[in-house]
């Protein structure tokens, strides 16, 4: 029996996309807990680990479909992408949370999943590394918010920049804080 874990981040970010990832182990990996109780060195190390250990892939949903379709109907449809994206059928899909994607597998969302089930744990893992690297990127082409030390998250200091150059194509126009 195949289980996939799904795990989405950047859900409460102002800027830049939802990214969802699904990962299938293909052995055991030690050390695997909630991305966010991982140092980034950690979860780097962890993640090339899955890579190599698991089925995996990725799916996005951008800052314009988060304004068109809200965040947890974007992340939703980036957890679709990324089963899709697979490149082998789970039997089973275990998704972090109360909510599941609109597809037709087997399905349980399970409450702090990330923290308890090792596919989800795997998940969140290597969705946080993709993201973060996205931003890092990304910083390099919007110099002045700060990307690659905030992630597109409301800190107080992306809060002066957005005030002070205004947003970029990659915020959320959406979200309270980013347009006036």
């Amino acid at each position: 029996m195949l289980i996939a874990g799904i795990d989405e981040v950047g859900r409460g970010c102002l800027a830049g996309p939802v990214l969802a990832a699904v990962v299938i182990l293909k052995e055991p990996i030690s050390g695997l807990c909630d991305s966010k109780k991982l140092s980034p060195k950690n979860r780097e190390t962890l993640s090339e680990e899955i890579k190599l250990k698991s089925f995996y892939a990725f799916g996005i949903a951008t800052p314009k479909e988060i304004d068109k379709i809200n965040i947890l109907q974007a992340s939703l449809l980036a957890m679709k992408r990324a089963v899709l994206n697979l490149s082998v059928k789970p039997s089973k899909i275990l998704v972090d949370g109360i909510h599941k994607p609109d597809i037709n597998f087997e399905m349980e969302a399970i409450i702090k999943g990330d923290s308890i089930i090792d596919e989800i744990s795997a998940a969140s893992i290597i969705a946080k590394v993709e993201r973060d690297n996205y931003m890092i990127k990304i910083d390099k082409k919007f110099p002045n918010y700060g990307f690659k030390d905030h992630k597109g998250y409301g800190t107080k200091y992306h809060y002066e920049k957005i005030n002070l150059f205004g947003i970029t194509k990659i915020h959320r126009k959406s979200f309270k804080g980013v347009t006036p």
